[in-house]
């Protein structure tokens, strides 16, 4: 399962000033904007989560060269435009240099050579390649070591980097058209070029894995449009709902959206139909249990086939057995999927198919969750009876090892010291704390996590109906029922008026206050007493600075607007608190964050980054970013459209043929017209103004079953 992943498609996206990332497959390339590779220590090309090219420099005459410019006509390719620096005694250069690059289980370059001037031009062009193999976390991190072990070599038409170790190996070989003169470092032309005349050489690079080269999707004069890569984007292009109202921003937020999750798109050779998302650009490309189940309910309006392969991916990698190093237990839901060559760090130990890792405690019942949500969506009852033993499985976990003290709520406490200290989604080490900024100690009973297993209950029990259990539905329903009573006994805090993040090892409430309680309004664990306290809070001006609901309130002992956790904004974690606020009545509290959300994207070009520093809006009039944060992230990239799902009120039931509208739109949207929804195996328009709603008669969609 961890061999042979590979991406769909995301443009090319500054993850600093002057580089670029493109994104194919389990292929990533950062460069700076020449095109190089090597300036900085974060750029190479990476291929399943190792670096094959750590150094990838083209001069000309021996001399850098200067950038121009840098376009794309896709996620996974980048045209690099730049310039030979002006001779001795000249104005200006006359020798264009375009790179025009293709990433894609290796990479594919097109280099021409432009003579501007009116006299021929004799040039040496080079290009200098090492590797390092290191893995994606050692670059991340700054722990890459000298790779003594690496053999250099020239073998045939190309220039090798081989590394061997123990059963594994990895390898790169670089090759070019234009009969290059190769040498153990680089490949080198010299060129006569005509006036007026260009000359153009091809590169192309081809990582090996155990001694087997990786296929290129990139053969001959196919690049793009006619490329696989190049079709796949299409088609999720034309998949893509279309957003028309007065307000610019929301319309590009959607398209820039749908466009951003092109790149993070995942799917299996052996398994083409079954499409993931991966969490994040660029070290986040890989499958996240919590993520890439999250993402996909989001995306269930615009494809229902990602919740479809998330669910049989992460039922595929279910956990069998107990293992500490790894986290498994039976049951379990993975927390992430990495390969490399035994270089993971120490919180992700190996484990059975790969380097599986389980240390999350909501992905599990978060999968549940999802099987129900995707059967309302109308995945046909022969799928859906395909995974309900997998359901079954997962609460099972929920109840024999979530339940590690048999209170009747789920914890999590990691079994080695190899392990993430926190499990959850705010899974920072400093992420649980009191009130007063002390460390929650675990076990950890998270609030969100409790309203996780409340909704996998009820949805376990609706999924029992529709085969006519009654017993276990009314088994689940009971459960549901008496885990919600205690839960609001345990977490709610009268004096607060809020509910507690969490429950700590000696069951005292962790008192702090968080946007977790959000996600207890969205899963409906929320006695409906308490719900407009929950409401007032989030919204308060602990909470809300304007642009969003912080992830801790500013009065917090461990609150600090610029960190990770601690007080940033997260658009995910909006979006739900948003849906949480609608499902019970507080449209205008809704309203606000979602309001909010977008005009916070408006400052970073409409597209949401994974998270932004959580200052108030009368201390700063636009967002300050996270330096760190990626973009395109899953769920940031997918918050778009489950703000669109909550100001419409969108809650389709297709078994029993139901599709409820309930449109609560922000004024500055209306009139709101949303083309391209996808509810099972149809496509409808939804028409939104200030006198009423309709839906356009539905029209026969793409076949679901057909590869993304």
């Amino acid at each position: 399962m961890t061999e042979g992943w590979g991406y769909t498609g995301s443009p090319p996206m500054r993850t600093a000033v002057g580089e670029v990332t493109l994104v194919e497959g389990r292929t990533f390339c950062i460069s700076d904007g020449v095109g190089d590779l090597g300036s900085s220590a974060l750029e190479g090309l990476f291929v399943h989560d190792t670096r094959f090219l750590s150094r990838y420099l083209l001069r000309v005459d021996g001399e850098d060269l200067e950038p121009l410019s840098v376009a794309s006509t896709g996620p996974y390719t980048a045209t690099h435009v730049a310039r030979r620096r002006p001779r001795a005694g000249a104005g200006d250069s006359t020798l264009l240099v375009v790179r025009q690059r293709f990433v894609g289980d290796g990479l594919v370059e097109d280099i021409t050579l432009e003579n501007l001037g009116q006299e021929t031009t004799a040039l040496s062009l080079s290009l200098a390649v090492d590797a390092d193999f290191a893995s994606l976390f050692q670059v991340k991190e700054g722990r890459v070591h000298d790779g003594g072990a690496i053999v250099a070599s020239v073998e045939g038409q190309a220039v090798r980097r081989v590394l061997d170790h123990g059963t594994e190996s990895r390898g790169v070989a670089v090759s070019g058209t234009g009969d290059p003169v190769l040498s153990r470092g680089g490949l080198a032309w010299h060129l006569v070029i005509a006036p007026r005349g260009r000359s153009t050489v091809s590169v192309q690079v081809v990582p090996d894995i155990d001694g087997v080269p990786l296929s290129s999707p990139y053969h001959g004069d196919v690049r793009s449009p006619e490329s696989h890569p190049a079709a796949l984007h299409a088609e999720w292009r034309q998949r893509a709902p279309h957003v028309h109202c007065p307000d610019e921003h929301l319309e590009r937020l959607v398209a820039n959206g749908m466009e951003d999750l092109s790149g993070l798109r995942i799917t299996d050779p052996l398994h083409p139909d079954r499409v993931v998302m991966a969490a994040g650009a660029p070290w986040f490309m890989t499958v996240f249990g919590r993520d890439s189940l999250l993402t996909s309910w989001m995306l269930l309006p615009t494809d229902r086939r990602v919740a479809h392969g998330t669910l049989l991916t992460l039922a595929g990698l279910q956990g069998e057995k107990v293992d500490a190093a790894s986290e498994e237990e039976p049951g379990k839901i993975l927390h992430e999927i990495r390969s490399g060559l035994a270089t993971l760090p120490a919180t992700l130990p190996t484990a059975r198919g790969g380097h599986v890792y389980y240390g999350t405690v909501d992905a599990t019942p978060l999968f549940v969750m999802l099987l129900a949500e995707t059967r309302r969506w109308g995945l046909p009852p022969d799928q859906v009876a395909a995974l309900l033993p997998h359901a079954d499985r997962a609460l099972d976990w929920v109840e024999r090892h979530g339940d590690r003290d048999r209170d009747g709520f789920v914890e999590y406490q990691r079994a080695t010291d190899r392990g993430l200290l926190n499990q959850g989604w705010k899974d920072s080490f400093d992420g649980i704390s009191f009130a007063s900024g002390s460390l929650a100690e675990p076990p950890i009973a998270l609030a969100e996590v409790q309203g996780y297993v409340y909704a996998a209950l009820l949805g376990r029990a609706e999924l029992a109906s529709a085969t006519g259990d009654s017993a276990l539905a009314a088994d689940c329903t009971a459960r549901a029922a008496e885990l919600k009573e205690r839960f609001n006994a345990a977490f709610w805090l009268p004096d607060r008026g809020y509910y507690a993040l969490a429950l700590d090892r000696y069951k005292r409430p962790v008192d702090a206050m968080a946007s977790n309680m959000g996600h207890c309004l969205w899963t409906g664990i929320v006695d409906e007493a308490y719900a407009a306290d929950v409401a007032s809070t989030l919204l308060g001006p602990e909470m809300f600075t304007g642009f969003g609901v912080r992830t801790l309130g500013r009065s917090m002992g461990a609150y600090n607007p610029m960190s990770y956790h601690n007080g940033s904004v997260w658009p995910h974690d909006n979006a739900i608190v948003a849906a949480g606020l609608r499902r019970y009545g507080f449209d205008a509290q809704a309203e606000r964050v979602e309001l909010g959300i977008i005009e916070a994207a408006a400052a970073f070009g409409d597209r949401l980054p994974e998270l932004f520093c959580g200052f108030g809006k009368e201390e700063f009039s636009i967002p300050v970013p996270f330096p760190t944060s990626c973009a395109p992230q899953a769920w940031a990239a997918a918050t778009p459209f489950l703000l669109l799902r909550s100001m419409l009120g969108l809650h389709p039931d297709l078994p029993s043929t139901a599709l409820t509208l309930q449109p609560a739109v922000p004024d500055r949207f209306l009139p709101l017209e949303v083309d391209r929804v996808h509810v099972g195996s149809e496509i409808v328009g939804i028409f939104v103004d200030e006198h009423g709603w309709s839906v356009r008669p539905p029209v026969a969609g793409p076949d679901e079953a057909a590869s993304p």
